[in-house]
């Protein structure tokens, strides 16, 4: 048993700068996302990305289900989408999704994916759902980013 308490290991990881990503999936036509800043690119060849959700969230079955989930990580002006997501909903955001290579993503953001899932590793009180990324896009522009309990910017220069 460990003696480490949950809310210190999440002080003390909170202290890691992290960009913001809506992970998204469509299950019979509806598409449903969630905030998430445990995602990281684990292979380059082959193209594989993980996103890390717990087992107590809505998508955490959903992802399951559909096998495919979409990657659209935030600009420093969609602070909005990661709220709402993140079980803070706004009924007057206007979130403008779009289609890549099957999944659902937020058009505007820094960087789209798309990626079938291919394994998946429970962890604890999460599963790690490790995926073949099969389509992206990118552009240029300043994250936002999540740092111990709020959000930040990145300064150039």
């Amino acid at each position: 048993m460990s003696q480490i308490d949950p809310r210190e290991l999440r002080n003390a990881c909170g202290r890691f700068a992290t960009g913001i990503t809506i992970v998204s999936t469509e299950i019979d036509g509806e598409i449903h996302g969630m905030t998430a800043n445990g995602f990281m690119s684990v292979s380059l060849e082959p193209p594989l990305i993980l996103v890390s959700v717990g087992k107590n969230a809505r998508s955490h079955d959903l992802i399951a289900k559909s096998k495919s989930y979409g990657v659209s990580i935030l600009t420093d002006a969609q602070q909005p989408f990661s709220n709402h997501f993140a079980g803070r909903p706004d009924e007057n955001l206007d979130i403008p999704w779009e289609t890549l290579d099957g999944n659902p993503v937020i058009a505007g953001t820094l960087a789209q994916l798309s990626a079938k899932v291919v394994d998946a590793h429970e962890a604890g009180d999460h599963t790690l759902y490790i995926a073949e990324v099969t389509a992206l896009n990118y552009t240029e522009g300043q994250p936002v980013l999540y740092y111990y309990t709020g959000y930040g910017e990145m300064k150039s220069g």
